[in-house]
C-alpha cells in the first residue's frame, strides 16, 4: 500500500509520480475532497484527469478522513485517533483497502506535502501496519519511504531518540505517534477561530 500527498504539485506532475510507481487506484482520504488554492485535485476535476490516465478513482473520506462527525471520536474538542481507528465506519474502510489491494496497486491521497505531517500516516498507515499491511509512502521526489522509516524520521526531528534502560526504542516510536498527533489532529475551535478570522478578514 502507498500513500502520496498532492500539495501543490501540477496534476501532470503527480500522475507521473503515480505512474512511475505503478499506481492503478487512488483512494482520497481527504474529508472534504477539494483544495481552493489548488483546484486540479478538486475531486471531480481529479477524477477525470486519473480516469484519463488510466487509474481509478474512489472517495473514501468519509470513511478514513481525519475529521469525524462522530462525537464519541472528541476527547474535548479534538479527535482521538485511537477513538477514531476503533469505530465501524474507520474499520469498514481499512478493510476495504485491504480487499481492493489483491486488484489493484492502491495509493491513498490527502493534502500534505511530508507524510508525517498527515493522518495518511500517523492514523491510517499506522492501523495498516498494525493489520499486516506493508505502507510506503511516495515522496515529492519521487523517493518511497517506508513507514517504519517515515516514523524513525520522526522521532528523530521530536529528538525522542535518547534510549536507556528505562524507555526502549518502541517507546519512542509510540512517543512519536502521540506527539505528531496532538500536533495535527483535527480541532473544532482551531476550525472555528479560523472560520471566523477568515470572515473578518473578507469584510
Amino acid at each position: 500500500m502507498l500513500t502520496i500527498g498532492h500539495s501543490t504539485q501540477a496534476i501532470d506532475q503527480f500522475i507521473r509520480l503515480l505512474h512511475s510507481h505503478r499506481v492503478t487506484a487512488l483512494a482520497d482520504v481527504r474529508s472534504s475532497p477539494f483544495s481552493r488554492h489548488n483546484p486540479q485535485f478538486n475531486r471531480d476535476s481529479l477524477r477525470a484527469s486519473l480516469k484519463d490516465a488510466g487509474i481509478k478513482y474512489v472517495f473514501l473520506g468519509k470513511e478514513l478522513g481525519a475529521r469525524s462527525r462522530d462525537d464519541h471520536c472528541y476527547v474535548g474538542t479534538k479527535v482521538s485517533y485511537a477513538r477514531l481507528a476503533q469505530t465501524q465506519l474507520f474499520q469498514r474502510g481499512i478493510q476495504r483497502l485491504l480487499d481492493g489491494a489483491a486488484l489493484h496497486r492502491i495509493a491513498l491521497m490527502c493534502a500534505e506535502r511530508d507524510p508525517v505531517d498527515c493522518h495518511r500516516t500517523i492514523l491510517i498507515g499506522r492501523e495498516l501496519c498494525a493489520q499486516g499491511a506493508s505502507v510506503s509512502h511516495i515522496l515529492a521526489d519521487g523517493q518511497l519511504e517506508a513507514q517504519s522509516d517515515a516514523i524513525g524520521r520522526l522521532v528523530e526531528r521530536l529528538q525522542l531518540g535518547g534510549i536507556d534502560m528505562f524507555r526502549s526504542y518502541s517507546d519512542a516510536i509510540d512517543q512519536a505517534y502521540a506527539m505528531q498527533e496532538d500536533a495535527i489532529a483535527f480541532d473544532r475551535d482551531a476550525q472555528i477561530a479560523q472560520r471566523d478570522s477568515t470572515t473578518k478578514a473578507s469584510t
